[in-house]
């Protein structure tokens, strides 16, 4: 989307066909009696459309052709503009109440990660706004959004704002829309699963593109999304049609976050059918939350080799490195799951041992 496609012309006035033809009248000296004799019209007719009372109709037009020397196109295009400005001023008022929907929306971010123009014109920004939604009206969006609404927990640390959290969700829809899916294949996916995990060592540039390519084969489609203010989400998981839908915001830029978060909507995907939606925030834990963070869990590390670790007489940095090169994981996700656990405190020299991304535009890289 640029500024070009989101620029239209909108005139603060308007000039009616029935003007047009009052003038044509008064150059021929011709009244309006004798267009009504010479096209078979009533004079009641010719009156109300020089009135902008009633339209020049497809037949109107070739009568007006015929006595008045212009061709039938030409009355016909009038009309049609005539009652597309007409329509382009009502909505331009309609719009002027949806200014205080439009302060909601965090527009700068958006402009920033290039997801709508920034425009001057708050008119074009709202129909900018829109158009990026794919709705016609804040109504419409409020109708798409109450459908995520109550999937949608919030990070307590931050404010909840409905618009920002549907842009976010608006933006991994696009991006999955980008990307050529396989349907939907449970077998599939689980075998996928498996050779993911091993991607976990890797560094973004490698495992970002492998990770999607794998789980398109599935018929999953993977997106990462940067987080917009005030919204307090790390992933979602929805279905569009055949594809289910893992979506990231990569809010926290570590490892065994990543990964965690990643393999706990692949859990959901697996367990909890294709009409649920989740939007994950730090909020309820409810059952569904438990499972996909079990499954996440034991994905990652099998729960035996987790006992086995636990029972070793250390866990100094080399011995946490031996145990993840041995399941073949990254070092930081064993040490995010420890420190999850409680057996190591999260401040810690051993962190060095954890990734930290710094993440660009998908469109960037």
């Amino acid at each position: 989307m640029n500024n070009e496609q989101n620029i239209k012309f909108i005139p603060d006035y308007l000039v009616a066909p029935g003007e047009v033809l009052a003038e044509y009248l008064d150059d021929l000296g011709m009244t309006q009696a004798e267009l009504a004799d010479r096209t078979g019209l009533t004079k009641k007719t010719i009156n109300e459309i020089i009135k902008a009372k009633a339209p020049i109709t497809p037949e109107t037009a070739l009568k007006l052709e015929r006595t008045l020397g212009r061709p039938a196109h030409f009355w016909s295009n009038l009309e049609r503009h005539y009652q597309d400005d007409l329509t382009r001023l009502a909505e331009q008022r309609r719009m002027a109440s949806y200014l205080e929907w439009l302060k909601r929306v965090p527009v700068s971010a958006m402009a920033k990660l290039g997801w709508i123009p920034k425009l001057k014109d708050t008119f074009e920004q709202l129909d900018a706004v829109l158009c990026y939604y794919g709705v016609a009206s804040p109504a419409q969006w409020q109708t798409v959004w109450s459908e995520y609404q109550v999937a949608y927990r919030q990070t307590a640390r931050f404010e909840g704002c409905a618009e920002a959290v549907s842009a976010w969700l608006r933006q991994g829809e696009l991006q999955a829309q980008r990307i050529e899916c396989a349907p939907f294949d449970r077998k599939r996916f689980l075998e996928v699963l498996e050779h993911v995990r091993t991607l976990t060592t890797a560094p973004p540039h490698v495992f970002r593109p492998k990770l999607v390519s794998l789980c398109a084969s599935a018929g999953a489609a993977v997106v990462f999304v940067p987080e917009l203010p005030k919204t307090g989400t790390w992933g979602a998981t929805r279905w569009l049609g055949d594809r289910a839908v893992i979506q990231l915001s990569l809010r926290y830029k570590s490892d065994d976050h990543l990964w965690f978060t990643f393999f706990h909507e692949a859990g959901h995907i697996l367990k909890h059918g294709r009409k649920t939606v989740i939007i994950e925030g730090n909020g309820l834990d409810d059952e569904k939350e438990r499972e996909a963070d079990a499954f996440a869990r034991d994905r990652l590390i099998p729960p035996a080799e987790m006992r086995r670790l636990v029972k070793a007489d250390s866990m100094s940095a080399a011995d946490i490195k031996t145990f993840a090169a041995e399941i073949g994981i990254a070092p930081g996700i064993v040490l995010g799951r420890l420190q999850h656990d409680g057996i190591i405190p999260y401040k810690t020299g051993l962190n060095s041992l954890k990734m930290f991304y710094r993440w660009k535009r998908a469109d960037d890289e």
